[in-house]
């Protein structure tokens, strides 16, 4: 006989791995992303992001950084268990970040940019649904 712990919700297998694949997916683009915005000139960056030549440079930087440390808490804490709560709040985050550039982009102008923007702040909301709600990952 078994015992069932009533508190904690089954989730499938099939809801973790898809949750895991978002999670790579999403963070191998923030981390490039982010450290694109950290490294580059920002001379350079103009080429691929004529936005950035309108923002002071500490901006660029900033978001950048918010990128990338998004993007590692993405994978970091759900992987090594450690404050495993922390990759649902930092997707929640990059909603933000994401939600902020859709409004940027509108008052510059650059509509056709939003609709990637949502798709990607959705992405990261189900990120952040699923790990603090539907599918958390134990803590060790």
């Amino acid at each position: 006989m078994t015992t069932q712990n009533i508190s904690r919700p089954q989730t499938s297998k099939a809801l973790h791995i898809t949750l895991w694949v978002l999670q790579i997916l999403l963070a191998a683009m923030f981390v490039m992303t982010g450290l694109m915005k950290l490294a580059m000139p920002v001379s350079q960056l103009a080429g691929q992001l004529p936005w950035v030549t309108s923002v002071p440079e500490f901006l660029v930087r900033f978001i950048g950084l918010a990128e990338l440390a998004g993007g590692l808490g993405l994978i970091l804490p759900a992987a090594s268990r450690i404050q495993p709560r922390l990759t649902g709040f930092a997707a929640l985050g990059l909603v933000l970040v994401m939600v902020l550039a859709s409004g940027f982009h509108l008052t510059r102008g650059e509509g056709m940019m939003v609709p990637m923007n949502l798709i990607i702040a959705a992405i990261a909301a189900v990120i952040a649904w699923g790990r603090l709600v539907k599918a958390p990952i134990q803590a060790r």
